[in-house]
């Protein structure tokens, strides 16, 4: 079989944790403060409602966050950084504010609130940006039951992929901040933005949170990886010392992609179904790699294929990811995934708009 690219040798990128393990020292975005770090101002109700509704656990610097920004903004702390930055606090976040209450929706789907089109499974958004390019912040998790591995960054109406922004908030928010403030020297609202940048580190170093890029939680994880995918985010699966858990594709990305290009680009039917051949050959190698428990085969494909956005394969997708996602017990990314397929679109991501 042919490799995916460019692959680290099996004893850097296979380890024996699994996914779902998650010990003291290796909870990204979570750490041990001193007293002196700042008491969280969110009632124990509120947040116990909206992993309820969620229900996906959230770090505990989402509400230093949300203190933040009413510390900012007190009168509307969802709005706090969109004079300086153009940024909304969206999605669980809405929460917080209350926006749900009022609702023109009466039963609205929290799996689909905010969720862009090439929004995987794994990543939630809690930052909205340029509507233009529909620009978002999520964190982004390996499993359900798990907190967040970083916070990633995406804007659908370019693509599919994910840039990771550090383990936390305040860092990937200074990030951003540090690129808007590039090549600016003079601009009037140059102080504003040095005024925020100040405060956002201050806050961090309140919390002892990391604000690197690519923060050292972030490198572990990236031992983890078996493989990148399309999105460039990577997936992790528990791969043993056997090596048992992940065997690659028989296809490059690059192959993979001409393959997905000739399907969705055919002239008809008939063309396109002798076009989908490769792909029924790899659904028949995955079927195999489950019997031998490398349920991470069949997890790269469907999200691939998701990735590449095309409703071809749609029905493909169905047959592959829930499937991967029971097989490695984390079954909430595919009740998420079926509520997005079937309501897959650049619009209406919204689903709390008020009465």
């Amino acid at each position: 079989m042919a490799g995916r690219g460019k692959r680290k040798p099996k004893s850097e990128s296979r380890s024996t944790e699994s996914a779902n393990g998650e010990s003291k020292k290796s909870r990204l975005g979570q750490k041990e403060h001193d007293s002196a770090s700042p008491v969280c101002e969110v009632p124990a109700e509120v947040k116990e409602e909206v992993e309820r509704l969620y229900k996906l656990r959230m770090p505990d610097e989402f509400y230093h966050f949300w203190d933040f920004c009413k510390r900012l903004s007190p009168d509307s702390p969802r709005d706090a950084l969109m004079e300086t930055l153009g940024l909304q606090l969206v999605g669980p976040f809405d929460i917080l504010s209350e926006r749900h209450k009022a609702s023109a929706n009466s039963q609205p789907n929290y799996y689909l609130h905010c969720r862009h089109f090439y929004d995987p499974p794994e990543l939630q958004t809690i930052l909205q940006g340029s509507a233009e390019t529909q620009y978002h912040m999520g964190y982004f998790r390996d499993s359900p039951d798990a907190l967040p591995v970083f916070v990633g960054e995406n804007e659908a109406k370019k693509g599919c992929t994910i840039t990771q922004m550090g383990d936390n908030l305040f860092g990937a928010v200074l990030l951003f901040l540090a690129k808007k403030m590039k090549g600016r020297d003079g601009k009037k609202d140059d102080d504003a933005l040095k005024s925020l940048q100040e405060e956002l580190r201050q806050a961090a170093e309140s919390l002892d949170l990391p604000l690197d890029q690519k923060t050292k939680g972030m490198k572990l994880r990236d031992k983890k990886v078996v493989t990148k995918t399309f999105h460039g985010a990577g997936i992790v699966v528990p791969v043993d010392k056997n090596d048992v858990g992940y065997r690659e594709l028989p296809e490059t990305d690059a192959g993979l992609k001409r393959i997905c290009k000739a399907i969705a680009e055919a002239k008809n039917d008939e063309e396109r179904m002798k076009a989908f051949a490769p792909i029924q050959e790899m659904i028949t190698f995955v079927q195999f790699a489950n019997d031998e428990c490398d349920y991470g085969m069949g997890y790269e494909l469907g999200i691939d294929l998701f990735c590449y956005g095309s409703h071809y394969f749609y029905k493909v997708i169905r047959q592959l990811l829930p499937m991967a996602y029971n097989l490695l017990k984390r079954g909430l990314f595919g009740e998420i995934l079926e509520a997005h397929l079937t309501n897959r679109s650049h619009d209406n991501l919204d689903q709390l708009t008020p009465a």
